[in-house]
């Protein structure tokens, strides 16, 4: 190639470079709008509301709910209603857009709707509306979505010719499924844009700061909770999903700037089993119509590669498992205004336009394919009907003998979602497994929801597909740590069941005895026991954990990390402190006992064996290179569940940081280099002093690396000896080598400290990655371990299993008078791991009571 022709070359991409820049800063709405459409000219567009066209600016979300109200304000196609708010008290809505008729008996069509849940029902199909559910940016920091959502409203508001297609669809339009996340990052895109933009990856507009938009304020992916419905978000989104039972759910995402536009279906090979083959077939079908539509718009795409639909906790997803159609959109990221791509210039407007788009070609799949959907919606759970017919499983039970908190969350979990459910009102046994009254729940698998409650409830491990795209189990009782187990119809009838309502709370907690008693005592077995211990240790009392049984008068025996209640220093009167104590036991559903006596078995209550307890003083380090996702679950577990205030500590704020100010430092995983010899010097000296350090995951790597506590890895790679393997089979080989996320079977030493509270040693964990950490030689320092056979539920390569086999999961490290105390698996996954969470409290609590000779 010859100098002038480079040039040519430079000079013509220059001038597409400033087109597209002149594009970013002057679009025009008729930029995005269809061909062949009139608009209503009393429907305010975005402009005459914003003050700027759709994609000049990032529209935040106040913003986005001004213009969202302007339009239902103006319009009788369009209703708005607000379904709840989010931790940052952002209100959430819902926009239902159908014709005038169908608003006025929006009831009606929902009722009639239910009865597609219902085999036996006669429902009216060539009559029935269509319904979608457009979601937009569950992700903040995929902002084309958010932004399209003002388009779509305007269009299905103010175009005179969608009139009559509304007459036989209902489109529910959530305009942003995370409105913190969308807000943080609006904010941070239009305080760094510049009016002379040149799309440099290195501007800081495009590279936003850590924990970035994409989460929500306690920084969880909403686009996984779904099914494990933690958080106000998804909570609220789901009960109206559950009202409405949309044919078509639409879940628009970004992805890497170079890239092109993604649509479903996905990797057909990795599709869950329980979804049936048709539900392939329509997503494929419809889209055809997204081809189409990018077609006339000269947009490049693809379907069928990189994603699948396995996990039941995704937006599109979710609806898969309950006879509808959920589709992913993936589209190129501009991160900003204008970046940069291997493909050109890549602007805000043009990712906008091609999710505004395919919200159209879906519109028109669903009024083309309206009977078709319905019934296939109906034909789903006729079918799910004749599976249960075949099915020798009836029913699930689950439950804990002495931890009512965490079955109530795993009962409360499976209301969400349309279940029916029934508590036990009588103690009954089976298989030898106790199952308790009040503390115990039955699922029914005779309702609509057979298929949902398979996938909330089965175990996994054969696959056709060794490759996913987010975890492969989430089997619901494992995550819970719960006795659970499968019913027969003989079984399921033995039992006094009642069925349990849809505001099902946490019981109330209670103290049993008299003011001034000689002394009162809660077990730790109860999910909520540490909120209680940090609020009496809060007021000032003396809290105390005995390391060994107590047998009362009366014969009960009092476990392992029980813990003793006194006045102490504080001066307060017997009925002050007993009212405390009555608080804190009925919002932390826990039962406190009085004692009349310190004489007791075993040990007596005033035994030297038993520790008093610090209150937890605690710094969660953040920023830099730590894993925000996993800073953010343990933000939200104490602040959310346990009310226990935290120090949020950045990373580059540590070294100058006074630590005196804490007892308990928390390392999630992440990259601790920034820290350097200094810091690592600091946490010694810390740790050293009597603090209690809990690192996880690769911050257990930076410690042992700069001699702060002792962790080895296995270091040993698989040896293959093959000559050549197939180029094209290198990803997916690769891959698979890969733990995304499954169960597993380990043993907990329940004696240890960070055993307490727990009834059996068999338990379960959650992992991802492969680290395995070599158990220390003193097998005191090695309170949970991984099983002989360690897979429980979900995919694990096999190389990685024999890894595992044996390896330690927790391992404790004695420094001077303080301890580290390293987790290799994740105790507080997605939130819903409640079976675990024990483990990383008694952490918190206990650290410091840990024998030092048993962590060399």
């Amino acid at each position: 190639m010859n100098r002038d022709m480079i040039k040519r070359i430079c000079f013509t991409l220059l001038i597409v470079v400033l087109a597209l820049k002149a594009e970013a800063q002057n679009v025009e709405l008729k930029y995005y709008l269809p061909e062949g459409y009139t608009y209503n000219p009393a429907i305010p567009t975005p402009e005459s509301v914003l003050g700027f066209e759709v994609g000049e600016w990032h529209a935040s979300y106040d913003q986005v709910l001004m213009y969202m109200r302007a339009v239902a304000t103006a319009s009788d196609r369009v209703t708005l209603e607000e379904i709840g708010k989010t931790y940052e008290k952002r209100q959430q809505v819902l926009l239902t857009i159908t014709s005038p008729a169908n608003l006025g008996k929006i009831d009606a069509i929902k009722s009639e709707r239910k009865k597609l849940r219902n085999p036996a029902a006669n429902v009216a199909l060539a009559t029935m509306p269509v319904v979608i559910y457009a979601g937009y940016s569950v992700h903040g920091n995929e902002p084309s979505a958010v932004n399209a959502a003002l388009l779509s409203v305007y269009h299905f508001a103010a175009a005179n010719e969608v009139a009559a297609d509304l007459e036989n669809v209902v489109l529910l339009l959530d305009p942003a499924l995370n409105p913190d996340g969308v807000n943080r990052f609006a904010s941070w895109v239009n305080s760094n844009r510049s009016y002379h933009m040149n799309g440099d990856p290195n501007n800081r507009e495009l590279n936003e700061p850590w924990p970035r938009g994409r989460t929500n304020h306690y920084w969880f992916d909403l686009n996984r909770d779904w099914l494990p419905v933690q958080h106000p978000e998804s909570r609220n989104r789901v009960a109206k999903v559950q009202e409405w039972t949309p044919n078509l759910h639409l879940d628009f995402h970004e992805m890497g700037t170079n890239s092109t536009f993604f649509f479903q279906p996905g990797i057909p090979s990795r599709n869950h089993p329980l979804t049936p083959k048709k539900n392939f077939e329509l997503t494929e079908k419809i889209g055809q119509y997204h081809a189409r539509y990018l077609d006339k718009i000269g947009s490049l795409y693809y379907s069928q590669e990189s994603f699948d639909d396995f996990y039941f906790g995704k937006g599109s997803t979710y609806p898969d498992i309950q006879g509808s159609i959920g589709i992913l959109f993936e589209q190129a990221s501009s991160r900003g205004h204008l970046q940069e791509s291997i493909y050109g210039p890549l602007t805000f407007a043009f990712t906008i336009r091609n999710q505004f788009t395919t919200t159209l070609s879906s519109f028109e799949a669903a009024k083309n394919m309206r009977v078709e959907m319905n019934t296939y919606m109906r034909d789903f759970y006729r079918d799910a009907k004749k599976e249960y017919d075949l099915d020798t499983n009836k029913a699930y039970i689950f439950g804990s003998k002495d931890d009512g908190g965490k079955t109530f969350h795993l009962a409360d979990m499976v209301l969400q979602h349309d279940i029916d459910l029934f508590s036990l009102k009588e103690d009954i046994t089976i298989n030898g497994v106790e199952f308790k009254k009040e503390k115990s729940f039955i699922v029914p698998l005779n309702q609509p929801q057979y298929k949902l409650i398979k996938g909330l409830f089965e175990t996994r491990t054969n696959f056709q597909d060794s490759l996913f795209y987010d975890v492969s189990a989430w089997t619901m009782p494992m995550a819970f740590n719960l006795d659970f187990m499968e019913l027969s119809s003989r079984i399921l009838n033995l039992a006094n069941v009642e069925q349990v309502d849809k505001s099902l709370k946490l019981p109330k907690g209670k103290v049993t005895g008299e003011a001034g008693a000689y002394a009162f005592v809660f077990e730790w077995a109860e999910y909520y026991a540490p909120k209680a211990a940090y609020a009496l240790l809060e007021k000032g009392y003396q809290v105390r954990v005995s390391h060994e049984e107590v047998i009362l008068p009366n014969a009960k025996t009092l476990k392992r990390g029980s813990i003793f209640l006194a006045k102490g220093q504080s001066t307060v009167s017997d009925e002050v402190f007993f009212n405390d104590m009555v608080k804190a036991a009925e919002t932390s559903g826990i039962e406190i006992f009085a004692l009349n006596t310190g004489y007791t078995n075993g040990v007596n209550v005033g035994s030297p064996s038993m520790d008093v307890l610090t209150k937890p003083s605690i710094a969660l380090l953040v920023d830099g290179g730590v894993a925000s996702s996993e800073a953010g679950e343990i933000w939200h577990l104490l602040d959310q569940r346990y009310e226990m205030p935290i120090t949020l500590l950045p990373v580059d704020r540590f070294n100058g940081a006074d630590l005196g100010r804490y007892n308990v430092i928390v390392m999630p995983n992440g990259n601790y280099a920034s820290l350097g010899k200094t810091g690592a010097d600091k946490v010694k000296q810390w740790v050293r002093a009597g603090g209690t350090l809990i690192a996880r995951g690769y911050a257990m790597s930076w410690l042992d690396q700069n001699e702060v506590a002792e962790f080895k890895f296995k270091q040993e790679s698989e040896k293959v000896e093959v000559l050549q393997k197939n180029y094209a089979e290198f990803d997916n080989a690769s891959g698979a080598k890969g733990t995304g996320g499954a169960i597993f079977n380990v043993k907990l030493d329940i004696t240890h400290p960070i055993g307490y509270g727990y009834e059996k040693t068999e338990m379960f964990t959650f992992r991802s990655g492969n680290q395995f950490l070599l158990p220390s030689e003193n097998p005191y320092a090695n309170p949970q371990v991984y099983t002989d056979s360690p897979l429980a539920s979900g995919y694990v390569y096999p190389y990685n299993l024999e890894q595992m086999k044996r390896s330690a999961s927790i391992r404790v490290s004695s420094q001077g008078n303080g301890r580290v105390i390293g987790f290799v698996d994740n105790p507080n996954f997605r939130a819903f791991w409640f079976g675990t969470n024990r483990l990383f409290m008694n952490a918190i609590f206990f650290g410091q009571t840990i024998k030092s000779g048993t962590g060399r």
